[in-house]
């Protein structure tokens, strides 16, 4: 029975997506349920299975093309067996019959590389693929077409030489996923459409970091294998803040303000893809075991590409940790609408004077960067102030002071 593979139905926000890879060609067995085609939206990947068991028999849009919600893009029968790979031809056969035709066949090739060579008359199985498991992906064929002399007898010994030629500058053009394009755009809008500035200050992080000596293994028994990071202190401390300055968890809409009753937090995480912010809601009503939590799940399902649009909707204000990779200083940018974004460092070890002594310490720059339309420079500096005290004297969370 032929069936229709569709792409799925998009949210509102999203208009459209683009073929991201697929995981099975033509002729393919597939069993039910199993994973046949990412779909790569501005905000996630949408993954589409097999409905039933069968053949992928054709596939009407190659990796890269523009897909509408619910747009056909390949046709399946379900039942049917996968084809067998053809058998090399008897020595009684033609011989002037192109022997390149049955090995190019069984080459592992996207539908776009394939069109392109076969609109170029190239034999796939001089082409070297770079794509997963060798697969030839279109760049390989463009490169192969580049690489190619007007001398077939000269065209091995010119790719030799050009492989080991001295000085030779490579260069690999792809096209911007849209993931990375949609944060591009972001990120533009952001400093064009907002008078952003930044405001800086340090937090001593001995406090934190003995507490968490002190109670880490306790924490992690206590919370199932949740382990005891800075985080959860730091979102529970901008929880507190928020509530202070409710400037600082507005929004800008037209020429409205609109401050908001709630403090949902995102927390930018650094995929293969780009960056993404999945959002804690109600943070101020979470302990920091479920923040901890939480923010563990976001990582793992963020890696796997399985985060939902949901999961990075929203939003009333963001923090963000370069110091993960070795970051000592930055000046964040806007997650809009929000009008301010929280950026975490690397602890780094100072001399510092405390009560006329110096003293080495275990420092963080913090960043605080706001939307001066919204957010005066006392409130921003204030906000920040308050985060740093908290987080010097944890106390200060459990006492509301």
């Amino acid at each position: 029975m032929a069936i229709e593979i569709k792409a799925p139905q998009f949210p509102e926000s999203v208009e459209e997506g683009s073929i991201a890879t697929w995981h099975k060609q033509p002729g393919e067995a597939v069993s039910r349920d199993e994973l046949i085609v990412d779909i790569e939206t501005d905000k996630t990947v949408l993954e589409v299975v097999a409905p039933d068991n069968g053949v992928l028999t054709e596939v009407l849009k190659g990796e890269g093309d523009t897909v509408l919600s619910q747009e056909v893009i390949a046709r399946f029968e379900a039942g049917a067996q996968g084809a067998t790979a053809p058998e090399a031809p008897a020595a009684s056969q033609d011989e002037s019959a192109p022997v390149a035709a049955v090995s190019a066949a069984s080459v592992a090739a996207n539908p776009a590389a394939k069109k392109l060579a076969d609109e170029n008359k190239l034999d796939l199985a001089q082409v070297t693929g770079t794509g997963k498991d060798g697969r030839i992906l279109k760049e390989d064929v463009q490169n192969a077409l580049k690489g190619a002399t007007a001398s077939p007898a000269s065209a091995a010994p010119a790719t030799a030489v050009a492989q080991v030629a001295l000085g030779e500058r490579v260069e690999k053009r792809v096209p911007m996923t849209r993931l990375r394009a949609t944060i591009a755009k972001r990120l533009l809008d952001a400093q064009h459409n907002a008078a952003m500035l930044t405001t800086f200050n340090e937090v001593n992080m001995k406090p934190l970091m003995d507490m968490r000596s002190q109670y880490k293994d306790l924490f992690e028994k206590t919370h199932n294998g949740t382990r005891l990071g800075f985080m959860g202190f730091f979102v529970k401390a901008a929880a507190e803040a928020l509530k202070r300055f409710p400037a600082v968890n507005a929004s800008i809409d037209g020429s409205d303000i609109v401050y908001h009753g709630y403090y949902d937090i995102g927390v930018a995480v650094s995929t293969e893809r780009g960056l993404v912010v999945p959002v804690l809601r109600d943070c101020d009503r979470m302990s920091i075991a479920e923040v901890e939590g939480g923010i563990k799940n976001f990582a793992v399902a963020a890696k796997d590409g399985k985060l939902s649009l949901d999961d990075m909707t929203g939003g009333t204000f963001t923090i963000t940790n370069g110091g993960v990779f070795g970051s000592l200083l930055s000046t964040p940018i806007l997650n809009p609408p929000q009008t301010a974004i929280l950026g975490m460092h690397k602890i780094q070890e100072r001399p510092m004077a405390v009560n006329g002594q110096v003293v080495v310490l275990p420092m963080m720059y913090l960043a605080l960067s706001y939307d001066h339309r919204m957010i005066d420079g006392k409130d921003a500096v204030q906000f920040l102030v308050t985060i740093k005290d908290m987080l010097e004297d944890p106390a200060r969370m459990l006492l509301d002071v």
